[in-house]
């Protein structure tokens, strides 16, 4: 189907069980995200722990996504790398798998300038024929996408969008300035979504739609529909979820709060290790206040 640029992606988390994935888990996830009205989902991003993921699941994962969604909802896929080769073999693979489009993250861990990204996305791009989102989380990669090289990026006719994911409203704003209305912008921080929106985000790509993804829908909806108010009060009842699904790293809480929720195990690959006894107290009273808030 077509990448729809505005809306809720859910950025899934990759089940396991038994040190495998738990392909029937993904499934029911998948289903789950369809029945919640999101817009497109996202396998194999950072939510699902694709750099412990190997060749053949990672394509997997890509398949089962494709596969359980059938056109009812985009499938964006992670395919980033910190090396160029790489990237482009596992997007050229998501394209062959039948993926609507591809969220590439900046290169980790060896930092190229600048110029370095542009031409990392620009070769991916001129690899592949599917529509390609640009992704820049400084936290995690040591490196950001800047403002003047995604106006510049924005140019390619294939490069439609940026996951925004540096915890900066105020770079929001300026990359809203910089690049054409026709490029949109996803917020990748659930808690900024709606300063984000505020801003002239189209969306959110999304951790806590795992969990809740009808609530962060109808905050996206009401948000583009004028009401403003009732975006307000959902954002407030959901910050404490928000918040604390990163209250370790990420996809830690998330996997716990849907294992407590019966949809899967906790499993996360190492050098990830299972959440703390105190996070979990902490995230326990969230999500038991949000079920009665609901």
């Amino acid at each position: 189907m077509e990448l729809v640029l505005h809306g809720v992606y859910t950025a899934l988390v990759t089940p396991f069980r038994d040190g495998k994935v738990d392909e029937a888990a993904f499934r029911r996830l998948v289903e789950e995200q369809v029945a919640g009205g999101v817009t497109g989902i996202v396998p194999v991003g950072t939510t699902g722990e694709s750099p412990t993921l190997d060749y053949d699941e990672h394509f997997r994962v890509i398949q089962l996504a494709v596969e359980t969604a059938q056109g009812r909802v985009a499938v964006l896929a992670g395919t980033g790398s910190n090396s160029t080769a790489e990237a482009i073999k596992l997007s050229q693979g998501a394209q062959d798998l039948g993926a609507d489009g591809l969220l590439v993250v900046t290169p980790y861990y060896n930092k190229p300038s600048q110029e370095g990204l542009y031409r990392y996305y620009t070769d991916v791009a001129e690899a592949t024929k599917i529509p390609l989102v640009l992704y820049s989380v400084p936290g995690r990669c040591g490196v950001e996408i800047g403002v003047e090289t995604a106006a510049r990026l924005a140019a390619h006719p294939r490069i439609v969008a940026l996951k925004e994911a540096g915890g900066n409203v105020d770079r929001g704003s300026a990359l809203r300035q910089a690049v054409p209305e026709s490029f949109a912008l996803f917020s990748g921080d659930d808690g900024l979504t709606l300063p984000f929106l505020s801003v002239g985000a189209v969306g959110v790509i999304s951790v806590a739609s795992n969990l809740v993804p009808r609530e962060v829908v109808a905050l996206v909806q009401e948000w583009r529909a004028g009401k403003f108010a009732e975006a307000e009060a959902r954002h407030r009842r959901l910050y404490p979820l928000f918040r604390d699904l990163f209250i370790e790293s990420n996809p830690v809480p998330v996997k716990t709060a849907l294992a407590r929720q019966g949809w899967m195990t906790a499993d996360v690959r190492g050098p990830l290790a299972p959440v703390s006894a105190a996070s979990l107290a902490k995230l326990e009273v969230t999500l038991a206040a949000l079920g009665e808030a609901r």
